[in-house]
This record gives structure tokens, C-alpha cells and sequence, in this order.
């Protein structure tokens, strides 16, 4: 097809920023496991212990899905599985979307086409792009975990799997790219089809119901079975039915015009003022920074809520297996950093708190990224023909991130301290002790907010970049994935090295605190007076 190899690697010129990352997570996620079962369960009795602890929870058994045995390949996949296909899913997904959909949206495909290019063409190099990232991801993995020391044949078909889903994931992101008429409406079928395929596995797992796995394109994965059974006649399966979601994404690109799509897209009311139907007024620039996010807010609502609730959940068995003197107790108390005893249930609280409150830092990146996309739209340029100034419309965005970051730690602390409280606690005293718990990590998440704020002011290009490397880079050195290669504590370069534990100490530690506000404050005017002395849409 004429064209294809031009856009190609056009695509992968954009990708040089992205891809990369999302490859180095996958692989050293993969490595970080194996490092992991190698230093706290390096004896067969200890996996063995470990074993029993992951049968008496069905919530831990689902957490990695499948049969798990006590082998170090069969832990370390077991332990890293459940994340590295979700992972390889919507690093493919993302990358189909943006360059198909969110060109045409855009008005780049319609230039493109304009030329000597062939139709197909740009939905032929997105999926070679999207298909080369899960390929190298796969291969990598594997690779790496045969220097390791872990079987070949095993780590081949682990690798295989990792591949397959990353593919079938693309296809199912081409062909909600011909459906839908928008980038956003493409990213909220596919990711929700995502979701709902890791919901039918971790239920499937849960309950025993292993059916439901048959019905869960994430599942498929788990069944491939690496240094198990290796159903590589499954992992097949999986590139076969992906061949076929591109066929029917060529297929419905056939029948359709540029910039359109099959699905409906749903009618706006009209914008007169006065009668019941007319539309609301946006009155300023947070009533139209809140009309922009509130549906991405509820769903991260959503997502944290489920969190909180399952973590809830697992406390009564958390707490019966820190209350009895064993080797897996001894690690669990070093891996939280808290002295055996009574405090050791307050480490463990608190570390699911962190794995929220790191989880919910990257909804600032997100929401600052987006002032990105809405300038390189030309809808922002748009609202400068108005009274409104590009400082308070980015002021605007910003107020409603912060808010909303906050508001997505307080349903944290609300959902997971009612949940505590009714099954190891005490209503009257913990639920406003988680409540602040949570509200006190908010400073260091509105940080890795100012550090895209300032880098969108500043180097507005690089902006998608740093964002996503200042959330990795928190989430790598910080308190929860750090102890997984021995960094205990976390790095003193990430913000949230400075919270308390507030299950322990008190929640608000006047001196971090005011630290950390004070150099949001600072990246974030620094962002805006870049913003305001720079050139608009570059």
C-alpha cells in the first residue's frame, strides 16, 4: 500500500516517547517477580507457606490467576501475569487509537490521504506500530527471563501470551476505531471491553467458575499456562481471532467516510437559553473545565471505589496471618517496614492506602496533559477569541484537577475505612482515621501534578513525555513497587517519601506537608508564567 512504510514510521517516531516505557515496565516487572520470590521465599517450605496463604483467599487466588504450584517460575508468572497482560493490552490499544482515530480527529489523516497515500494505509501502519510494541514486549520478557535462569520453553510461551493479547487488544481497538466517530468514544469502548475481560477473569478465578475465563480475552492469557501445561495451541487461537478483528477493521474502513463512523454519536441539546430542554450555560472557565472531566472523574471514582472495597475485604484474613509467628509474617513485617506486633496491621492498612494514592498521582498527569491536547486541538485557541484569558482557562482545569484528585482520595479513605470498620474495626474511630489517612498523601499527588504543569509551560513538546516519566518514576521509586527490589522506604526524590504513616502516626505532619504545598505552588506558577510568555498552539 502506498504510503504504509512512510506512515510507519512516522508512527514509531511518535512513539520513541511511549512505547519504550511501556516495554521497560512489562519486562522489568517480569524480572522484579523473579528478584522478588528469589530473596523472600527462597526455600521450597517457605513457597509452600506462601502457597497456603494464596489458597485460603479468593481474593488473592484471583489477583494472578490460574493453578499456582510452589515453583519459583510458576510464583513469579503467577505474581506478575494478572498485570503484564492488562499492561500489554492497553499499551496497544493507546497506540492503535492514536494513530487512527485521534489523526482523523485531528484533520492529519485528511491531509495524509489528500496525497499518494492509500486508504488503508494509516490503519495498516498503527497496527504494525501497535503489533511491534506487544512483539518486542513478548520477546524481551522472554529473553530476559531466560538469562534469569528460568526454563526456555516456558518463558517462550509466557512471552507468546504477553504477544497474542497485546495483538487481540489491537484489533478490538481498530475495529472500535471504524465504529465510533470520536478518539474518546474508540478509547471508552475498547478500554471498557478491557475492563469487563479482567472482571470475567478475576471472577472466573474468585468464584471457580473457570468458564468465565473462556469468555475473557484476558483470560485467554492466563490459560496459555507458561512453565505449566503451555497450551501454545491456545496462544494460536488468540493471533487467529486478532487476524480476524483486523479483517473486520479493514472491512468496516471500506464502508465508511473519513471521519465517520457506524455508531451513533449521542445529540447535544440545543444551546438557546430559556425551556426545560435547552442546554446548560457554561458560565466560566471551571464550569468548563468540570463539563470536561467529570465523566473521566466518575469513572476513576468507580475504579477506586472497587479498589477500597477488596481491600477492605482482605483485611480479616491480613490480620489472622500477621497474628501468628511464622517466616511469611517475619517478611511481611520487613517488606511494610514496621516492627512485628500490634503495628504490623497499621503498615499493612497503610500500604494499600499507597497503592491508591500512587495509583490516583497519575490523575493529575492525565487531566494536566489534557490542557495539551485541547491546545494542539485548536479548541483552546478558540476560547481566546473570548474574554477568556489562556491563564484563567488553564487556572480553571487545574482547580478542577486538584479538587478532584482530592475527591478521589476521599472516597478512598470513606469506602475503605466503612469497609474496615464493619469487618475488623470500629466505625466511630476509623473511618475518620482512614479519611485523613488518605486526604494527608493529596500534597504529594498534587507534586507530580506541578512537575506537568511546569513541563507544559515550559517544553510544551515534551510535555506527554515527562508527565509519564514523573509518574513512573514516583510509582518505581516510591514505597510500594521500591521493596520489590530492596529499596525499602522509597526514594527520597518522590513526594510521597515524605507522608507519615497516618495508621500509626498523626495524619498531618505540619513541616512535609508544607513542603510539599509549597513546591506545588511553585511548579505550578512556574508552569503558568511559562504558559503565559510562550507561543499558543506550538
Amino acid at each position: 500500500m502506498n504510503g504504509t512504510a512512510t506512515l510507519a514510521r512516522l508512527a514509531l517516531r511518535r512513539e520513541r516517547g511511549i512505547a519504550p516505557w511501556w516495554i521497560l515496565l512489562i519486562v522489568s516487572m517480569a524480572l522484579t517477580m523473579v528478584a522478588y520470590i528469589n530473596r523472600n521465599m527462597g526455600t521450597y517450605e517457605l513457597k509452600v507457606t506462601y502457597l497456603q496463604v494464596i489458597e485460603r483467599s479468593a481474593f488473592l487466588h484471583a489477583l494472578g490467576g490460574g493453578v499456582v504450584e510452589p515453583r519459583l517460575e510458576v510464583l513469579a508468572t503467577w505474581r506478575s501475569g494478572g498485570f503484564l497482560y492488562v499492561a500489554a493490552a492497553f499499551a496497544a490499544t493507546m497506540s492503535v487509537i492514536r494513530h487512527t482515530r485521534r489523526e482523523e480527529d485531528a484533520g492529519r489523516s485528511e491531509l495524509v490521504l489528500a496525497g499518494t497515500v492509500a486508504r488503508h494505509a494509516p490503519l495498516t501502519a498503527a497496527t504494525l506500530v501497535a503489533g511491534g510494541i506487544s512483539l518486542a514486549a513478548g520477546l524481551l520478557t522472554a529473553v530476559a527471563l531466560i538469562a534469569a535462569g528460568l526454563e526456555p520453553a516456558g518463558s517462550l510461551a509466557y512471552g507468546a501470551a504477553i504477544i497474542v493479547v497485546g495483538w487481540l487488544f489491537g484489533g478490538i481497538a481498530a475495529v472500535a476505531a471504524q465504529l465510533a466517530r470520536s478518539a474518546r468514544t474508540a478509547t471508552t469502548i475498547s478500554l471498557t471491553i478491557l475492563g469487563a475481560a479482567y472482571v470475567l477473569r478475576f471472577t472466573g478465578d474468585a468464584t471457580g467458575l473457570l468458564w468465565l475465563k473462556y469468555l475473557s480475552p484476558v483470560g485467554w492469557g492466563h490459560l496459555v499456562a507458561p512453565y505449566q501445561e503451555q497450551r501454545w495451541w491456545l496462544a494460536a487461537v488468540l493471533a487467529l481471532v486478532a487476524a480476524l478483528l483486523y479483517v473486520a477493521a479493514y472491512r468496516l474502513l471500506t464502508h465508511r467516510d473519513l471521519g465517520a463512523g457506524f455508531l451513533p454519536e449521542r445529540g447535544g441539546l440545543l444551546p438557546e437559553r430559556g425551556g426545560q430542554d435547552s442546554a446548560p450555560v457554561v458560565r466560566g472557565p471551571i464550569s468548563l473545565a468540570w463539563r470536561l472531566h467529570r465523566g473521566l472523574l466518575i469513572k476513576w471514582a468507580a475504579g477506586v471505589a472497587v479498589f477500597s472495597v477488596f481491600a477492605g475485604a482482605l483485611t480479616p484474613l491480613a490480620r489472622d496471618l500477621i497474628s501468628r509467628p511464622s517466616i511469611i509474617a517475619d517478611n511481611i513485617s520487613h517488606f511494610l517496614g514496621v516492627p512485628a506486633g500490634a503495628s504490623m496491621l497499621g503498615g499493612y492498612v497503610w500500604y494499600l492506602v499507597l497503592i491508591l494514592a500512587y495509583a490516583v498521582a497519575l490523575y493529575p498527569v492525565l487531566m494536566t496533559l489534557r490542557l495539551r491536547s485541547e491546545e494542539t486541538s485548536g479548541r483552546a485557541e478558540s476560547l481566546q477569541a473570548t474574554p477568556l484569558t489562556r491563564l484563567r482557562w488553564a487556572a480553571g482545569h487545574l482547580l478542577v484537577t486538584a479538587l478532584g484528585t482530592a475527591a478521589l482520595m476521599a472516597v478512598a479513605g470513606v469506602v475503605f475505612g466503612l469497609i474496615y470498620s464493619l469487618t475488623a474495626g470500629s466505625l466511630p474511630t476509623d473511618l475518620p482515621a482512614f479519611l485523613a489517612g488518605a486526604l494527608s498523601t493529596v500534597p504529594a499527588a498534587w507534586c507530580v501534578g506541578g512537575v506537568c504543569v511546569l513541563a507544559y509551560g515550559l517544553v510544551p513538546r515534551a510535555a506527554v513525555v515527562v508527565g509519564w516519566l514523573a509518574w513512573i518514576l514516583t510509582t518505581g521509586l516510591g514505597q510500594v513497587v521500591g521493596p520489590l527490589y530492596g529499596m525499602w522506604g522509597g526514594s527520597p526524590v518522590e513526594p510521597f517519601h515524605y507522608v507519615s504513616n497516618a495508621m500509626l502516626e498523626p495524619a498531618f505532619q505540619l513541616a512535609p506537608t508544607a513542603a510539599l504545598l509549597a513546591v506545588t505552588a511553585l511548579l505550578t506558577t512556574g508552569g503558568l508564567l511559562a504558559l503565559r510568555r510562550r507561543d499558543f498552539g506550538v
